[in-house]
């Protein structure tokens, strides 16, 4: 099904999100998901993806309803486990010492109210000072998305306090108004500073670096000082070198579901992303920085996970050992 046409009272929300973003940006962004809604219908030759061909979501629950998983698969979809990250910094701030960020990624809010009740549960009792959210929060990389923002208005009376975002491969940047509405802050090329007392550190976002190419790391960082400790949110881990080289401290990211469907081990059939398979799940470095990419909590193609658990991490930040208070 096609995106509803823009009402008058989008359309004054997105004059609004041009003003703040720049009128290129969104005409850009706009237009090439109308050219890839076009490409999905049209069922072009130029286009491929597993998430748009829904005989390929049949012949894999058939694969696996015929091997005895199917069942098994969807229970385990459901039970989110909580991962722990501490993550040693040299030059952290020691009033953010303990800091905690929750990260939530690849929901897929849209999927079933069953995984938002999951969700939701795993989130409300967790104790933490801040929230992000690392994109995909549609199924679908087309159509409808108010689906998903009912989805994530629920999730919203579960988070305490501050929760940042940015949009991943499959979200429309039509979904900005209302999550902002709601009491998210997106992330677009944008970067906002945190405080405790006299001491900050500052957390960057960029827009889809997947699909829609729309990252600019030069417009995220522009407001950051040098020297300062900056932590980056992007949907996919693909851009790792650009952040790192960016001197980000920290880079935050998901979109591979760590595989989702992997054998034995976790090793993973298929990451969607032009990275190494060595930074698809859970933490690692590259030179001077940290990442974590986080396997998400939802699930994407089929409602199914085997040998990979999904996810909900609360990051811990702490100084490194020898490193500048």
């Amino acid at each position: 099904m096609r995106s509803p046409e823009i009402t008058a009272n989008e359309r004054t929300a997105l004059a609004a999100l041009e003003a703040r973003l720049g009128h290129l940006h969104l005409r850009q962004r706009l237009g090439l998901e109308h050219d890839h809604e076009a490409q999905v219908f049209r069922r072009g030759t130029h286009f491929f993806h597993l998430e748009n061909w829904h005989s390929m979501h049949g012949l894999i629950r058939g694969s696996l309803r015929l091997a005895g998983l199917h069942e098994r698969g969807r229970r385990n979809a459901l039970a989110i486990e909580v991962r722990h990250h501490e993550v040693a910094l040299p030059n952290l701030p020691s009033a953010f010492d303990g800091f905690t960020i929750l990260q939530l990624s690849d929901l897929h809010v849209d999927s079933s109210t069953e995984f938002v009740d999951a969700l939701t549960e795993s989130v409300r009792p967790l104790d933490y000072d801040l929230c992000v959210l690392t994109g995909d929060y549609r199924t679908r990389t087309f159509g409808l998305f108010a689906p998903a923002l009912a989805g994530l208005e629920r999730l919203r009376h579960d988070i305490n306090g501050d929760a940042y975002a940015v949009l991943g491969n499959h979200d429309t940047i039509r979904l900005v108004p209302g999550m902002e509405a709601m009491g998210y802050r997106l992330l677009l090329n944008e970067s906002t500073k945190l405080t405790r007392g006299a001491d900050a550190i500052y957390l960057a976002g960029i827009d889809d670096a997947h699909y829609y190419r729309m990252e600019n790391f030069h417009r995220a960082g522009h407001d950051i000082p040098r020297g300062a400790l900056s932590i980056l949110l992007s949907h996919t881990p693909e851009v790792y070198r650009h952040a790192a080289h960016a001197d980000y401290d920290l880079m935050l990211c998901g979109h591979t579901h760590g595989g989702q469907i992997c054998l034995p081990g976790g090793v993973p059939l298929l990451t969607d992303a032009d990275s190494p398979r060595s930074i698809a799940r859970g933490a690692w470095r590259y030179h001077g920085m940290i990442g974590y990419t986080s396997v998400g909590a939802g699930t994407s193609i089929v409602d199914v996970r085997l040998n990979c658990p999904p996810e909900i991490t609360l990051h811990r930040l702490r100084p490194a050992e020898g490193g500048a208070q």
